[in-house]
């Protein structure tokens, strides 16, 4: 990999995997529009240019500047279940109509891999657990939905421009650096981990919804990964698509879950704190457990997750509010 361009490198998501490719000795130029993305968060030595995906001129302009961009790893897209649902229209086209005009442009420069940042959120309720990649795709909102039509948009692009195409499902992407210095800056904030993170550190309560589901004790359990961890499996899924080509979709997870009780206790021991709890009704949707069969990223990138033990993952996410709010 010599010159690697990253969108939605300012995004925590992003910012992790700019700073990964750095220490490899990769060549970074990041596009982000800055609408969600924070600047101060992508790691001296890559190349910022602010904006839209979904612009071709502005695109075009940065593959005229950066000669020489082997792949793309596209992780400019909106995340918010709820935010999809309220306001469908801006996934379709920030995650779907923008992603396409960049594989345009990809395919126009004779980019050799494209690797995006996709989610557990395209199967649904599922009726397998651990989830295979092969199981049926049933998406129940315009979030998991947008992900999958740009799935198979790809793989279109694959067949018919020969664009070597990857998408990595990710689980629950958790937790922060070990030094507590970067981490998750979602506004608005709708992941429960800094949820209750801000819970603790303004001494309000937090809203647990759902103590009725067919789990051990009550709460739903999912897959947690490591910022860390996933930036990992993207470099070693980035270097099988420029090394082998076609397309490919791969889980990201661990394969083991945590329920959210077990989360709430792993966060009120770490912060020396007793969170106040407000219980509430279910959410419209939720799963009661979503956990990664990860034997594919095993088999076909020797990927096996480092640091997401729950102690790790809940440690750095703490270390990032207090470091971040202080």
């Amino acid at each position: 990999m010599n010159k690697i361009l990253v969108t939605g490198g300012a995004g925590y998501i992003g910012s992790f995997m700019v700073e990964k490719l750095l220490k490899d000795g990769v060549d970074v130029v990041v596009v982000d529009s800055l609408v969600r993305g924070n600047s101060d968060a992508i790691a001296d030595g890559a190349r910022l240019y602010t904006g839209d995906v979904g612009d071709r001129d502005f695109l075009t302009q940065v593959f005229a500047n950066e000669k020489g961009i082997e792949g793309i790893i596209h992780f400019a897209g909106y995340i918010s279940m709820k935010e999809s649902m309220d306001s469908p229209g801006i996934y379709f086209q920030n995650n779907l109509a923008a992603g396409i005009t960049l594989l345009d442009v990809a395919v126009a420069h004779e980019c050799k891999g494209f690797l995006f940042s996709s989610t557990a959120g395209v199967y649904g309720t599922p009726s397998v657990v651990p989830i295979p990649e092969d199981h049926p795709k049933s998406p129940e909102n315009p979030y998991g939905h947008s992900k999958w039509m740009f799935e198979q948009v790809m793989s279109w692009y694959t067949k018919i421009y020969g664009l070597p195409t990857f998408a990595l499902r990710y689980f629950n992407a958790s937790g922060a650096s070990l030094d507590g210095t970067n981490g998750e800056r979602h506004e608005p904030e709708s992941h429960i981990i800094p949820m209750i993170c801000k819970a603790i550190r303004e001494k309000t309560p937090f809203t647990l919804y759902g103590t009725d589901y067919d789990t051990p004790d009550g709460t739903c359990i999912r897959d947690y990964i490591h910022v860390y961890d996933l930036a990992e499996a993207h470099s070693r899924a980035l270097a099988y698509l420029l090394r082998s080509g076609g397309h490919m979709a791969c889980n990201v997870g661990t394969g083991k879950g945590y329920s959210n009780r077990e989360i709430i206790r792993a966060l009120e021991e770490i912060s020396a704190s007793t969170l106040s709890i407000a219980e509430s009704s279910r959410r419209p949707g939720d799963a009661s457990i979503l956990v990664a069969d990860i034997s594919r990223a095993k088999e076909l990138l020797g990927f096996t997750p480092k640091y997401s033990d729950i102690h790790t993952i809940i440690e750095t996410a703490w270390k990032w509010d207090v470091y971040s709010h202080r």
